[in-house]
Formats: structure tokens, sequence, C-alpha cells
């Protein structure tokens, strides 16, 4: 097998490429390009380095991969071993990220065939790979971001250090409809919700749902508007350019789906997610000004509507957010996994993992128990 590095998705084959990548959009061909391609990366401090497995002259392996000179747009959060780490004379940055820039969403990064005989040892032949990169350049770490669990195995077997996160996804139940979803939920939950959708139907806003094609130029400039606004407001500049939402049709198309909410004259509010074949992944939201509840209209219930009547199982909401869990969410684990090349400042991380792990667990337990969902 031949194993080459690419600092843009460029030069591979993107028919093969999406072959690995399955159906998650995030993985695909046409969004890790159209990061490359639209100015949303170095300027953030994202330089690629995708590894990819061949084998006979096809590719049978790859591993999105990046060289980070900053920790922005992760979603799992290393500052604090940064600043330990530099604090005690060592130098942090550049690392190595496998991720999806600014996308906390789980999904494989250890791409092979599913029915691959060789795919073990394929993906184990990735982790070893990111690892004598790291020892090759003098890198002090390697951070596998929101993995599926199913190598966790293979990580861990190779001196990786689990981290445990905590998200929260709404799961459809073969639901006939929204109502049918709100019969589910205890009388307290089930009435705010109508409470809030009520207060909503009184600002006499129109709105529309617009998937792949049907979103024009206007429409994403529109929200990209909103994007920018909500983005400086809370974390500064934002991390994906207007270019980005332009092409995403051309790249990914039938993937984007936008939700948006106007009034008698102008369009007033809207949320963006992306769709897989069965599963709806919200991502960015934005308003013109503060509207009481449209936030919940326009990224939960509209979107679990979405998902109801198009039959996905569930609804991806992406990080952070207690509020969730009373609108019909549930708590679920995240994993990520971090290999760190100095084996002093792989013990006291590994000593604070574990004592996080256990406050995480009990988190989400604790959660558990304030589901909206009738006992």
């Amino acid at each position: 097998m031949e194993i080459t590095s690419h600092d843009s998705l460029e030069a591979i084959c993107a028919e093969e490429w999406d072959a690995l990548a399955g159906s998650n959009p995030f993985l695909k061909y046409g969004f890790l390009r159209s990061l490359e391609t639209s100015d949303c990366l170095q300027s953030q401090g994202w330089y690629p380095q995708h590894i990819v497995v061949s084998s006979d002259g096809s590719i049978v392996g790859a591993m999105p991969l990046y060289i980070r000179d900053n920790s922005y747009g992760e979603f799992v959060f290393d500052w604090a071993w940064a600043e330990a780490y530099e604090k005690a004379g060592g130098r942090y940055y550049p690392k190595l990220v496998s991720a999806i820039p600014f996308s906390p969403v789980s999904g494989s990064r250890l791409l092979t065939h599913n029915d691959d005989p060789d795919k073990n040892d394929i993906k184990k032949l990735l982790v070893s790979t990111g690892i004598k990169l790291c020892t090759d350049n003098n890198l002090s770490s390697w951070h596998c971001l929101f993995i599926d669990l199913e190598p966790h195995e293979i990580f861990v077997n190779s001196n990786m250090l689990a981290r445990l996160g905590c998200q929260y996804h709404w799961y459809n139940r073969d639901y006939l409809d929204f109502h049918d979803f709100l019969s589910t939920l205890s009388s307290k939950k089930r009435k705010n919700i109508k409470r809030e959708r009520r207060l909503v139907d009184k600002l006499n806003l129109n709105i529309e749902t617009l998937v792949g094609a049907e979103i024009s130029e206007k429409h994403w400039q529109i929200f990209y508007t909103f994007y920018c606004a909500t983005f400086t407001k809370k974390w500064g500049a934002p991390r994906l350019t207007l270019e980005f939402f332009l092409n995403l049709e051309k790249n990914l198309p039938g993937a984007a789906v936008l939700i948006l909410a106007r009034d008698s004259q102008n369009y007033v509010a809207g949320a963006f997610s992306l769709q897989s074949e069965d599963v709806l992944y919200g991502r960015h939201w934005g308003c013109a000004r503060d509207y009481n509840n449209l936030h919940f209209e326009l990224c939960y219930y509209q979107t679990i509507e979405y998902c109801i009547k198009n039959n996905f199982k569930k609804l991806d909401a992406g990080a952070q957010g207690e509020h969730k869990i009373g609108r019909g969410f549930e708590p679920v684990e995240t994993w990520s996994m971090h290999w760190l090349k100095d084996e002093n400042f792989r013990a006291p991380v590994a000593n604070f993992l574990d004592h996080e792990t256990k406050a995480i667990k009990d988190y989400i337990a604790q959660l558990a128990e304030h589901s909206a969902f009738r006992k």
C-alpha cells in the first residue's frame, strides 16, 4: 500500500474520496473542497494535510487532516492544555487535527470501504501515519475529533487518550406528525412548546423551507447577513464566507436546507442545515432583530417537522444548549482521541481526562432525569 499526503483535495479523485466518505455531507469531497476554495481555512489557521492510502492505483483509505496554529473552530477545547504545555517550556502549536473544520459533527475520520476485508489494517495504518507525522515533524500532538465509536479500540491501542463530550440530538421514533411527537412529552413540556409556537404565530411571519437548488443567490446573501451578525456578536469574525454558501449547491447538490422567516416586506431570520440520506444537521442561525421564540421555531420545531415529513432518523443540532432537553432532545456522548508526544505531559492530561469523563457521564445521567418525555 502507498501512503501520500496532500495539502489540498484538488489532487484527489472526488469520486474515490466520496466512495469512502459515505452519506455524511460533512465528509464529502464537495464540502471539504468548498472550504478550501472559498477562503475559509488558511485565514483561520487550518492547513490541509490529507492522508490517502492507495492500493493498485485505487484509493482504499483516507483521513481528513489539518495542521493547526490555533484551536478555534474545533469545539473540543484544549486551550488550557496549550497554556500549560507552553508554560512548562514546550511548543504546543503547530499540532495535527483530524476533524471537519467549524463543524462539531461526529463521523468517521478513518475512511475505508465498509466491505473491504482489510479495512481494520487500513485504519491502523492511518492512525500510525498520523502519529508518525507528529514525531517526524516534531509536532506536539494529534487530535482526532468527534469520531465514530467503531475504531475506538484502534486509537486506544495506539496510546491515544479518549475524551468524552456531550451533545443534544432529537430522534424520530416513527412520528406521524409534530402533534404525534408532542403527545410523547410530559404535559408541562408539551404546553410550553405549544405556547412558544402560538407566540410565534402572533408575529404573522411567513416561514419558507428551501432545499438545494430552490435556494437562490439572493436567499444566500440575505442569510449571510444574518449569519455574520450572529457570529460577530457571539464569537468574532465569521468562519464561513459568502462564496462558500454560494457554491454549496454546485459542490454538494441537494444537501442544503434553508428555513427563512419573513414579514410582509423582508426576510427577518433564517436557519441553515445540511442533510444526508436520513439525518438533518442544524448548523447556523441568524436574525435581523430579536423576536421572542423565533430561534426555537426555526432551529428546532421547523426542523423537527422537516425530519418527520422526510422520514429522517435524527436531528443533530450541534454543540451546547441544555435548553434543548426541554424541547425533546436527548443528551448523547461524543468522543475524541488525542495523542501527545511528550510523555511527561501525557500523564497529567490522562489524569485530567479521567476526572472529566466521570463528571460528564454524571452530567449526562442528570440531564436524562430531566427528559421532556413522559415517564
